[in-house]
């Protein structure tokens, strides 16, 4: 379809009132002009209804320039608990910005004009579960475009949109513990239902208090109950517990026709299947979770920084890596690590990271369990150590942060790379080497499968069959700064799909999946890539949850039926 972006609302407005007294759904949902669209008395209506909790959403940059001061400090700006604040603000901040729609609608932090680009009208600041329930029916009588946001740690830009109501659930809080949670009549043993807005480093340090450790994210303000969960879930511990979505044992969501559902392996087992993997944001409003917890443990973790002086150098370094990789699975650690490209007018050196975490391993295990591939590696002509640091201590300790460092422009794109790779480091290396001269911000990879995700193979779930093989999965992020043009943000948009995707399948292969949660938007078969062979599975359940394709996302199960923004069927 060529029609320009601006153009085709128009004539989606058009057909909306045309076909607004058919019995059919209406080929274009209501946006602000179309007759269908609410009153300010009707919108007045539902603020009475959800007890005043509608409120208008403006852009991060507009929230900022409101405040007394004029400005946000760097430090609210790049932070996520801060942002988290504004119903508008994504952590990554085009996301906000309509960049696609004719003509551009961008609201920019240090910028003149401010547009409302892909930030939503009106949201529902949902305190109880009516308030999420009225928001739901409101946008289904009066044909809206509906978005749902717990934390807006968000790579894809799904829990925003332009035109359209947001529910948020940041308010729902409640953590509970028990030793016995029961499905039906079996005792599923110890457990933990946290609300949707519950941030990841709220929930470590009640874990903590209770002696328990739960499988989240180790970024500090992922929601684990929200679309984290609903990707699939990795972890640090994901090695010893397996994936977020293994462990998860229920649900209780608001879906499309209104109803709070109870869902889990008895109840609603359909929707308990794709809720676990299905992708974030196609199923309903999660309002609450329950999953497993496990008795708390220590854990070695470590800090080590290598640089290598040159290509040749860097690429053995990643070679090394990659021979080692299997050292670590007798203690089922979890790594993060990455290299980046770090260039001068006279030279460019390259930095490699990791960041590991050892269950139930002291620090003089650890060192020994990474004596050979530091011995290899800082054998490596060019090679030098910069950084080694160990720590040991309380698992939820070790995987806590107090903030993440958020409030950049930048996009994803990724692979989950299979155990059978890495039986040829060298290609490893050269690969990774190769994407870090594509101009990448940085090239990272996660040692978050293996061990129990792949025992978990036999779960009947959503989760991509791929997770059971990978070994790691590995993204690529790209950035740019305000100043970038138009041109050159949507070269770095596109950048993953022409540029570095075919480095990435000299070694993932052609047809590797990807983890939906921090992936490329603009994947041209996302169904396969996200999904693989559940996609048709998963499209027979969204059909009966969510007929009229109310809960729509870009790259999300059924979006391929409607235009970018999800206001028109195509």
């Amino acid at each position: 379809m060529s029609v320009a972006p601006a153009l085709t609302l128009l004539l989606c407005a058009l057909l909306a009132r045309t076909q607004e007294n058919s019995t059919n759904s209406p080929h274009c949902r209501n946006i602000p002009g179309s007759p269908g669209y609410p009153t300010a008395s009707v919108w007045n209506e539902l603020n009475a209804t959800v007890s005043g909790h509608l409120v208008k959403v403006i852009p991060s940059a507009k929230y900022c320039h409101s405040l007394p001061t004029g400005v946000c400090t760097d430090a609210e700006w790049t932070s996520a608990e801060f942002r988290g604040t504004i119903p508008g603000a994504m952590n990554e901040v085009n996301w906000e910005q309509g960049y696609d729609l004719n003509p551009p609608s961008l609201c920019l932090r240090n910028g003149t004009t401010c547009g409302q680009g892909d930030v939503p009208t009106y949201s529902v600041e949902a305190e109880t579960v009516s308030d999420v329930q009225a928001a739901v029916k409101f946008s289904a009588a009066h044909n809206l475009r509906l978005a749902v946001k717990s934390s807006g740690h968000d790579f894809l830009g799904r829990s925003t949109a332009p035109n359209a109501l947001l529910i948020r659930t940041t308010n729902f809080q409640n953590i509970s513990f028990t030793g016995s949670f029961f499905i039906g009549s079996q005792d599923m043993g110890s457990a933990v239902t946290i609300g949707s807005g519950v941030h990841a480093n709220t929930l470590y340090l009640q874990s903590k208090a209770n002696s328990k450790i739960v499988v989240s994210p180790l970024a500090a303000t992922v929601c684990t109950a929200g679309g984290y969960v609903q990707g699939a879930g990795h972890s640090a511990l994901s090695p010893t517990f397996g994936l977020a979505a293994d462990n998860v044992l229920e649900f209780h969501i608001v879906v499309a026709s209104g109803e709070l559902l109870q869902v889990n392996r008895n109840s609603h087992p359909d929707l308990f299947y794709a809720l676990r993997g299905g992708g974030a944001g196609s199923w309903g409003v999660i309002v609450s979770a329950t999953f497993r917890t496990f008795p708390t443990f220590n854990v070695s973790s470590n800090v080590i920084v290598l640089i290598a002086q040159n290509e040749t150098a860097a690429a053995a370094l990643v070679a090394v890596h990659a021979q080692h990789i299997f050292d670590w699975d007798s203690v089922h650690a979890g790594q993060y690590f990455l290299l980046t490209k770090n260039s001068t007018a006279t030279a460019s050196t390259y930095i490699f990271g990791l960041n590991t975490y050892m269950p139930n391993v002291s620090i003089n295990e650890s060192i020994a369990l990474f004596s050979p591939f530091m011995e290899a590696a800082t054998a490596i002509p060019g090679v030098f150590l910069d950084l080694q640091n160990y720590t040991y201590g309380n698992i939820n300790d070790a995987v806590f942060q107090a903030d993440d460092s958020v409030g950049n422009n930048a996009v994803l794109g990724s692979r989950l790379l299979p155990a059978s790779i890495y039986h040829s480091p060298k290609e490893v290396g050269e690969a990774f080497v190769e994407l870090a001269n594509t101009g990448a911000t940085e090239v990272l990879g996660h040692l978050v499968a293996g061990g129990k995700v792949a025992e978990n193979a036999n779960i009947s779930s959503a989760v991509h069959p791929a997770w059971r093989t990978a070994k790691t999965h590995v993204i690529l992020a790209n950035a740019w700064d305000d100043a970038a043009t138009l041109p050159e943000v949507n070269a770095l948009r596109k950048s993953f799909q022409t540029t570095q995707l075919p480095i990435l399948k000299k070694i993932a292969g052609p047809n590797a999946g990807a983890y939906s949660n921090e992936a490329d938007l603009l994947e041209p078969d996302f169904q396969t890539t996200f999904f693989g062979p559940n996609y048709a599975k998963l499209s027979a359940i969204k059909k009966k949850y969510d007929p009229e394709d109310l809960f729509i996302v870009g790259a999300g199960v059924g979006s391929e039926r409607w235009d970018e923004w999800g206001i028109c069927r195509i």
